[in-house]
């Protein structure tokens, strides 16, 4: 009786025998065809420009097409122009208006260019599934020119078309079409394994362009649950967040693109601390602000009073929660302002800085009204901003702290394991769990912590459980000892300001501890099953290597973050999963165009690190198995119709 609804729900979709076979054969052909090419980055920090090059690039992708279609034909000049072209169209458009005598025929000559290497990478896909990635209104017209043979008959119609597109004045808009297309079908799905926010100027960019990207997922990093944290509305999380973008000087991205309104941070920082030159707090201007410019000295201010707030906003917590295990990052009680020293866990540092207007000795952890004023303003903005309220949920809808996805696992930062390569027991709200169990726990408490914070107040206010797992060593997102952020402001000893990594880091040198943990996720090592992670930047140029555990780890965090390239000395890492084989693709810094509308790139380093036994079709992934299931009930329903079991609903016209 149960499968004879289902059939009858399904009946309601396909009404009639020729409508669930119909649908059956195109899935039975869809699961035939090679799986598509994933696509997976981590650590974006707002480097918007950088990392939509890596997209409309496909890592590398499109060159080697171009490279394979035209290298005896092209010139290097011609081809290096062509990829150009379908990474920023726009700018190449206007650089060839300006030096093409017969820009028509330019037009003319690259859209024969772009539909040989559209073809090139929509081989994959079904005409049906190429059409849904084809622009609205030239869907039509690109769809003719895609699968026009070489008949001799077809020969006018396929060149009318392409000059009646130019001749209508709408070549421009045809050739931009075309190259958000090729790098559409050049990615079927990308994977974010954590850290959007910070640092970089733009995650606001990045967050909308991935809104409108056909197929992503996300793997929250600790910079992004910290942003989910301050989106619920808890103080030491917005007050984390405001620090972090000032000290980097994002300040357009976060009163322009975001909304949140500054000025009584600004008044209170100028008041505050007028007279302090605040040496230690000078923004690091990675980029400059055109819409919300400030005076760095002023900026220096408010970096200041931000994070003094934020040391007594964490100080509430940590004595709120003695389960975090985070009482050695409790400074302020230990700062002697007589002796200009801190105490940090039993020794006693000169202080740099020893001027905090603020801080009451009796009760170090309270906030001034003025400070109180500051955070309810903070909120407020917070909780209203639409855009960022609408990123936040979207990474929510879109992401999880884990996924394991065609026998890979990723996550962004590590697994909490002892010396001797166990899991380690975590516990937290009075629950004590490890692998994946805890993975699974935290997933579903930090859901609740935005969506229904009722239902946990037992455990504390909304967010917190999220500022923990920004900064806790046992945090399976930070996987550090301490988050030294006082020591690096008021400090000078460099000894104090580092942060030594968890255990999981040395144990994946080795196989071992990684097949252990493909297993406990129920993957298989043996099979081609690998883990993807970010957070920690491999250092290429001290030898480094992101290749971890004989080939069964990716650390895939190579610096597309400005502020890490003098460390790394590269600019990011690809992790590429076809139907064929899995490569990483190693980048060079990303340049920013030229005055004279010139691009310069440089072709990433891809370097296969895994090769498929056999090819591997839709059929073998996790999305197959989805179709398989479908395939299932409507070979279920065709034999119900057959039978009589079901009644048809009308013929089909």
């Amino acid at each position: 009786m149960a499968d004879v609804k289902y059939l009858e729900l399904l009946a309601d979709r396909y009404p009639n025998l020729l409508s669930a076979s119909s649908e059956l054969i195109n899935l039975k052909a869809v699961l035939s065809l090679p799986k598509g090419t994933e696509y997976f980055l981590s650590d974006l920090h707002g480097e918007y420009e950088a990392f939509v090059h890596m997209i409309r690039s496909a890592s590398g992708t499109v060159k080697n097409k171009i490279d394979e279609h035209y290298g005896g034909v092209l010139s290097d000049e011609d081809r290096y122009d062509l990829a150009a072209l379908i990474y920023n169209p726009r700018a190449e458009i206007d650089r060839r208006k300006k030096s093409e005598r017969d820009f028509n025929r330019w037009c003319v000559t690259v859209i024969y260019r772009l539909i040989t290497i559209c073809k090139s990478v929509s081989t994959k896909y079904t005409r049906y599934r190429v059409r849904e990635r084809l622009p609205k209104y030239l869907d039509y017209s690109m769809d003719e020119l895609l699968h026009a043979d070489d008949e001799e008959n077809r020969a006018n119609y396929y060149e009318q078309i392409i000059n009646s597109i130019v001749d209508e004045g709408i070549g421009e808009t045809f050739i931009c079409e075309m190259a958000d297309s090729i790098s559409r079908l050049a990615v079927d799905q990308l994977h974010i394994i954590g850290d959007i926010f910070d640092r970089g100027a733009h995650p606001d960019y990045i967050m909308d362009y991935l809104m409108d990207f056909h197929a992503v997922d996300f793997q929250w990093g600790n910079h992004d649950v910290v942003w989910m944290g301050a989106a619920a509305g808890n103080w030491a999380c917005i007050a984390n967040i405001i620090r972090m973008n000032v000290s980097y000087n994002n300040l357009d991205m976060l009163e322009v693109g975001y909304g949140i309104n500054l000025r009584r941070l600004t008044t209170f920082a100028a008041m505050t601390y007028g007279n302090d030159e605040c040496k230690k707090f000078w923004p690091h201007i990675i980029e400059q602000n055109e819409f919300d410019p400030i005076d760095d000295g002023l900026e220096a201010k408010m970096h200041k009073a931000i994070s003094i707030i934020q040391f007594k906003l964490e100080g509430q917590i940590i004595k709120k929660h003695p389960e975090f295990n985070l009482e050695h990052r409790l400074l302020l009680d230990k700062i002697n302002l007589e002796e200009g020293t801190v105490e940090i866990e039993g020794v006693k540092w000169p202080l740099n800085d020893t001027n905090f207007p603020t801080l009451d000795p009796k009760n170090p952890y309270a906030l001034t009204e003025d400070e109180i004023e500051v955070m309810n303003s903070l909120e407020a903005s917070i909780l209203h901003s639409e855009k960022l309220q609408r990123h936040i949920r979207y990474m929510f809808s879109h992401g999880a702290l884990y996924m394991c996805v065609n026998g890979n696992l990723l996550f962004h930062g590590c697994l909490p394991m002892t010396e001797d390569g166990e899991f380690q027991e975590v516990e937290l709200y009075g629950k004590k769990l490890k692998g994946k169990a805890l993975m699974d726990h935290l997933d579903s408490m930090i859901r609740a912590s935005y969506f229904a914070p009722e239902t946990i107040a037992e455990y504390g206010e909304p967010g917190e459980l999220m500022w923990y797992l920004w900064l806790a060593k046992d945090s399976p997102m930070f996987g550090k000892s301490k988050m030294t952020t006082f020591e690096r402001l008021f400090v000078d000893d460099k000894s104090t300001h580092k942060e030594h990594t968890r255990p999981y880091y040395k144990l994946i040198n080795n196989r071992e501890p990684c097949e252990k943990i493909l297993r406990e996720f129920g993957l298989d090592p043996d099979n081609g099953g690998k883990i993807l992670n970010g957070h920690v930047p491999v250092k290429i140029k001290d030898g480094e290597s992101p290749i971890k555990g004989d080939g069964l780890l990716y650390i895939i965090d190579g610096g597309i973050s400005k502020a890490y390239q003098k460390q790394t000395g590269i600019a990011g890492y690809t992790f590429i999963f076809n139907s064929r084989f899995m490569a990483l693709s190693e980048h060079k810094p990303y340049s920013p165009l030229k005055q004279d509308g010139t691009q310069v790139f440089y072709d990433p380093v891809i370097k296969t690190v895994y090769t498929l036994p056999k090819r591997m079709k839709i059929a073998d992934t996790d999305y197959g198995a989805i179709l398989k299931d479908q395939a299932m009930g409507l070979r279920a329903l065709v034999d119900a119709y057959k039978k009589g079991i079901i009644k048809e609903r009308g013929k089909e016209r």
